[in-house]
């Protein structure tokens, strides 16, 4: 069986990549939105991503960024995905030439599959609990049993997902990948490093409990 996916956001320190890294995480992500008590300048995102070890994914998060914002940033850096968690249109989204995941915020609307009808280039959609202003982070989880099972694209699941619920999170979604912030934080960007390594426990343990049934 493959492996649910796993995807840390808001790295804001080398040394959480590298452990993240260490323990699988399969995909960071970097918060370009200052705003957020998460967000890094590309200095601080160029010395993280120069920490990583090979075969990282790495995910630049943007909200409602002015594309030559956007543009400046992967100009600086190597992101292998962007990720968009505001109101942006497919063009805008397509403009920049790299594959992106569209953000839906759980808390705004009933109709994700519109999400999946406005965006047929994004290479996934990630439902999160945010809406009402908030970009995510915040630790709150949304009704999973509102994701419609007739989605044709890959699920990334995130929104108050923690190494003790992320099992049952999985077992009842099963998206093709988790994402998680602040479920694994000893404050707000920075990293748990033994919460990151007993969240990726609670996942790579699933797939073993299966493989082996």
């Amino acid at each position: 069986m493959r492996r649910t996916r796993v995807k840390l956001c808001g790295i804001t320190r080398a040394e959480d990549g590298v452990a993240a890294a260490a323990a699988g995480v399969d995909a960071i992500g970097l918060v370009f939105y200052p705003p957020s008590a998460r967000f890094v300048t590309t200095d601080q995102a160029a010395e993280i991503l120069a920490a990583l070890p090979p075969l990282v994914t790495t995910v630049g998060l943007f909200v409602g960024a002015d594309p030559q914002q956007v543009r400046a940033v992967l100009a600086a850096l190597p992101l292998d995905i962007l990720q968009f968690h505001g109101s942006e249109s497919a063009a805008y989204c397509e403009s920049f030439g790299r594959p992106y995941i569209k953000a839906v915020a759980m808390a705004d609307t009933d109709d994700v599959l519109a999400y999946s009808r406005q965006h047929p280039a994004a290479r996934a959609l990630l439902l999160d609990s945010h809406g009402g202003g908030r970009i995510g982070g915040t630790g709150e989880r949304f009704d999973w049993q509102r994701i419609p099972p007739q989605l044709d694209k890959p699920v990334i699941l995130a929104g108050g997902l923690n190494p003790d619920n992320v099992t049952a999170a999985i077992r009842q979604v099963r998206p093709y990948a988790v994402d998680v912030s602040s479920g694994v934080e000893v404050t707000k960007g920075i990293k748990d490093n033994r919460r990151v390594n007993a969240f990726m426990c609670s996942v790579t343990g699933l797939h073993n409990d299966a493989t082996n049934a």
